[in-house]
């Protein structure tokens, strides 16, 4: 497979959920079945060790990193191999260079093709810091950047860092996750500049997902217009509903060719964003983001409860009600059907 080809092509990618049991720990037989079923609902790749993931797999009490990057990349090669069809196997890459360095070559000795470069850990550094961080990891594993917002983490990255990043030879895509959209054209307008055709780029805007996808966006290169697309989706929001989201996206390219866009997109596009308010939490400064996706995978059977590493990690108060709210309001969203049906074979 060509992971730069694939990736172009758009796909949705989920960001994979950790799989616990009633005493937090690492709960094998529901992990292998949400790889399965991220396989089976027609996904293009699968997002592990990310934040969905919970980045305290990798604190030394837990060390998890390891375990689960192997059990989900074993699983997604078993169910493939029934089945064979292209699919990226991406790796959360966190901390400074050393360790991120380490965590890039464990993701490649461990079967995966690409790393979603986490840039948290160098909130105080300089543009050029960062620059060279990723330029070192880079040579380990084709790398994904990931603009992450603020109140979860991240930093404001000007233009002028995304210009040079597209710079760097083994970056393969970029996820924009900024939920701001100075802040992605930003992104977009810095790779169409660069020349860089070959970087494909990636909505992690949960609060814009479908507008983000229906868009095209253009800007001048050498006095020419150039449009680009962002083609595919690696977000937490895809880890539940799956099947339904593979659906929406082959939709959204369908729509792309057409000479007009119908309205009912827009309308399409609330729903959606409405379903991740529910799940991610943003009444309350997202603190339930993962406990919510955690809810909606439960009550499919996915995963026993909703038990975080980090005990106060939570679902907010009023976030069960809120889920409640948007099954209702919105049940062609929903892929609870083709879940009850398999679940029997993906729990085995």
């Amino acid at each position: 497979m060509n992971i730069r080809e694939h990736l172009l092509e758009g796909q949705a990618i989920p960001a994979c959920p950790l799989a616990l049991d009633e005493n937090r720990r690492f709960d094998e037989r529901h992990q292998r079945a949400l790889a399965r079923y991220y396989v089976a609902a027609g996904a293009g790749g699968l997002a592990v060790a990310v934040h969905s993931t919970q980045f305290e797999i990798r604190d030394p009490g837990h060390a998890l990193l390891r375990p689960v990057l192997e059990l989900v990349s074993q699983t997604i090669d078993e169910s493939l191999a029934k089945a064979p069809r292209p699919f990226i196997k991406v790796s959360g890459v966190c901390g400074g260079t050393k360790q991120a360095v380490e965590e890039a070559q464990l993701s490649r000795e461990l079967g995966y093709e690409a790393a979603l470069l986490s840039l948290a850990a160098l909130k105080n550094s300089s543009v050029e810091e960062m620059l060279q961080h990723v330029r070192v990891v880079s040579q380990e594993i084709p790398i994904i950047g990931f603009y992450l917002q603020p109140s979860v983490g991240g930093r404001i990255l000007p233009y002028e860092f995304w210009r040079e990043f597209a710079e760097i030879e083994n970056v393969v895509a970029i996820k924009m996750a900024p939920f701001n959209r100075f802040q992605t054209i930003d992104v977009v307008r810095a790779v169409v500049e660069s020349g860089r055709d070959d970087i494909a780029l990636y909505t992690g805007n949960d609060d814009n997902i479908v507008i983000d996808l229906l868009t095209q966006w253009q800007f001048e290169r050498n006095g020419q217009k150039v449009t680009r697309q962002i083609v595919g989706g690696l977000l937490g929001h895809w880890a539940v509903w799956t099947q339904n989201v593979v659906g929406l996206l082959s939709e959204i390219k369908a729509a792309r060719t057409q000479t007009a866009l119908d309205a009912k997109w827009l309308t399409r596009a609330i729903a959606v964003t409405d379903c991740n308010a529910a799940f991610f939490d943003p009444a309350h400064q997202f603190a339930g983001c993962i406990p919510g996706i955690h809810e909606v995978l439960r009550r499919q059977g996915l995963l026993k409860g909703t038990w975080c590493l980090n005990p106060q990690e939570v679902l907010s108060p009023g976030q069960s009600e809120e889920i409640d709210r948007v099954y209702a309001a919105y049940p062609e969203l929903n892929d609870d059907a083709f879940v009850k049906e398999h679940l029997d074979e993906w729990l085995r």
